[in-house]
């Protein structure tokens, strides 16, 4: 008889531990995505090198972005989830076109990243609400921050970073686009709406295009103390996303007091833990560390939300050639009509358009002028002021302070033209196209205006011995709303959603050596003498810029003119080849169109295919997903 030994008392615990869930939901995910991102480079190249970007953006601490219409009490609930209470400004007034970050930090402090600054400006945290509320003042000429990151070593922070942002409706539209900004960089999304009243339209369509490329929701419904009804509201609410957004009907909620937790803080400690019970802060306090210490896996479920709103899309275009292999007699007439009216309006009204192009140019250039002057006015005052206060030594310092100064009003000027351009890009599309025209232009449109712009020959002036200051076009790069500046690059500013990206060349300025020559040659310890420099270097440098200006939007007209002129042409185009599509179906047999859908009825299954895969992949990682209090009322979770 062969007897058999037993395996090893360590190897028998190792058979019986459990594998880990949370291991092999990684490994599904990153299967998933694989898999997803290869398919979708044989498909759309362009596509999936965007999303390998966002794929390989580097998470090191998860950003939970907390979002919400005005007024529902989001900074309230985020300075008690880090249980610092006023630290985010609570005010009536909706904030600025601004997001407030907070991140961990031992040192308490607070940085404003302005458009037009190369470096932010360091805050206090008393600075908060003049630089992030409506209430709040702001230095006189500075322009309100995009984004101010706030360091504090509140608990909650060493797990996570908490972005506040503008409410999503409410009186300015531009607050849902810094919403949307700062949705941009989430790992995850805390959605938050209040007891009193169900959720609002503009809600919905904020939630609906803000999870395109965020897989994470949780939602938070406050002011539970003030509104005994509140399970009513939290009812209505899961029957809308029911209806409107079944992905998240069985998403948690966590209903949550912020006015009690900050009650309970003024209280003492033995008596405050009934309040804190009912706040309910710890409840989701800690379901925001569990979704946390999954970061890793979180951004890689948003990389593959990503992929699947690219193969929708796509699906979408492959119905779109299909139907026409089932030409409709009718179709033809309506496309033909629809050409017939764009080529009219192509010669109608191309002189209204250019009329249009004229007037937004004009407009901007002079306001872009308007605030040349008064930067150099600033400019002026402060450095009269050190000559007035300034001993020898600060004298001759002088020049290369200034050509400091001067450096840093070409980069507040780029980003105003940036600003500038974009406005103007913006309001004579919507005067030429409809919203949905847009999408089939745009792309072409952006590659029209980088080359236009971009190989503009590069303008260099005032670069003669007795010249003042010196300019170069090839100064700046920049990205709208990132604060990113670098030499010598062409400007990339995108408008809402990236639609639309008006290139623009930075503008470098500083002191040439004409400038340090004569201030060698005259003494500077006499004030009188330097001040009547500093107004001549000044007035030449306002001259040159102003100049600059001049060129640049001469160069924006004539590039989207011809950009313009592009896009309907190509629209034109695309009206001619679908026309001519039906009438190629209708010109061939039954047999020839069945087999060209056949193909493309193909191409569509394994389409679709590849969705139902990223799908169960969706699905299965909901269980990374925080449970919810017992009773907030859990919906069924839905396949």
């Amino acid at each position: 008889m062969t007897s058999t030994s037993n395996p090893p008392a360590g190897q028998q615990q190792a058979a019986k531990k459990p594998a880990d869930p949370t291991a092999a939901l990684g490994k599904l995910l990153k299967a998933g995505v694989d898999g997803s991102l290869a398919y979708l480079r044989k498909i759309d190249p362009d596509a999936a090198s965007d999303i390998d970007t966002e794929r390989r953006r580097d998470v090191q601490r998860p950003r939970i972005v907390v979002v919400g219409e005005t007024k529902r009490g989001k900074s309230s609930l985020t300075n008690m989830l880090m249980g610092v209470p006023g630290l985010s400004p609570v005010d009536a007034a909706v904030a600025t076109a601004s997001y407030l970050e907070f991140k961990h930090n031992p040192q308490h402090g607070a940085r404003a990243y302005v458009p037009g600054r190369e470096d932010p400006i360091p805050l206090g945290l008393s600075d908060l609400r003049d630089w992030g509320t409506v209430l709040g003042r702001l230095p006189d000429g500075m322009r309100p921050p995009r984004h101010i990151e706030v360091h504090h070593s509140a608990p909650l922070l060493q797990y996570l970073t908490l972005i506040d942002t503008p409410g999503t409706g409410g009186l300015d539209s531009m607050h849902a686009e810094v919403a949307m900004d700062a949705v941009e960089k989430a790992t995850a999304l805390l959605f938050v709406v209040d007891s009193s009243s169900p959720f609002s339209k503009p809600e919905m369509n904020f939630l609906i295009e803000a999870s395109k490329k965020v897989n994470f929701v949780l939602f938070a419904l406050t002011k539970v103390d003030a509104y005994p009804g509140w399970r009513t509201i939290l009812a209505d609410n899961k029957g809308q996303l029911q209806a409107h957004a079944p992905r998240f009907a069985s998403a948690p909620w966590f209903p949550v007091s912020a006015r009690l937790a900050e009650l309970a803080m003024q209280m003492p400690k033995e008596s405050a833990g009934e309040l804190i019970r009912e706040s309910r802060i710890a409840e989701l306090q800690h379901a925001l560390i569990d979704l946390a210490s999954k970061g890793h896996l979180l951004q890689q479920a948003n990389v593959l939300r990503s992929v699947r709103s690219e193969y929708i899309r796509v699906d979408q275009e492959l119905g779109d050639r299909m139907k026409a292999t089932d030409p409709d007699p009718a179709d033809a007439e309506r496309a033909k009509e629809e050409r017939a009216q764009v080529a009219t309006r192509k010669r109608t009204e191309s002189r209204q358009w250019s009329l249009a192009l004229s007037t937004e140019t004009q407009r901007a250039r002079v306001e872009a002028t308007t605030r040349l002057r008064n930067y150099i006015t600033q400019l002026q005052e402060q450095f009269m002021e050190k000559i007035d206060k300034g001993g020898r030594s600060d004298m001759s310092e002088l020049p290369a302070e200034l050509d400091k100064a001067l450096y840093a009003l070409s980069v507040r000027l780029s980003h105003d033209l940036e600003f500038r351009f974009r406005k103007v890009g913006e309001r004579v599309l919507a005067q030429v196209f409809h919203p949905n025209e847009l999408q089939h232009v745009l792309r072409g449109l952006n590659a029209r205006l980088r080359h236009a712009l971009g190989t503009k020959p590069r303008r260099d002036g005032g670069q003669g011995d007795g010249a003042m200051v010196v300019m170069s076009s090839a100064g700046m790069a920049m990205m709208a709303g990132r604060g990113a500046m670098m030499a010598g690059g062409a400007a990339l500013a995108g408008v809402a959603g990236g639609a639309l990206i008006i290139p623009v060349l930075g503008v470098g300025l500083g002191l040439a050596a004409g400038a340090y020559m004569i201030f060698k040659r005259k003494s500077m310890a006499d004030k009188v003498t330097a001040r009547t420099w500093l107004r001549e270097v000044l007035g030449e440098a306002r001259a040159a810029l102003s100049d600059e200006i001049m060129h640049r939007f001469t160069d924006l007209q004539y590039a989207l003119t011809l950009a313009l002129d592009e896009a309907i042409e190509r629209r034109l185009k695309q009206l001619d080849a679908h026309i001519a599509n039906i009438d190629k179906s209708l010109a061939e047999d039954k047999a020839e169109r069945a087999k060209r859908k056949a193909v493309l009825n193909t191409e569509r299954e394994g389409l679709r295919s590849r969705i139902k895969q990223v799908d169960e992949v969706l699905v299965r990682i909901r269980a990374l997903t925080p449970n919810a209090p017992g009773d907030a009322g859990e919906a069924p979770a839905e396949a």
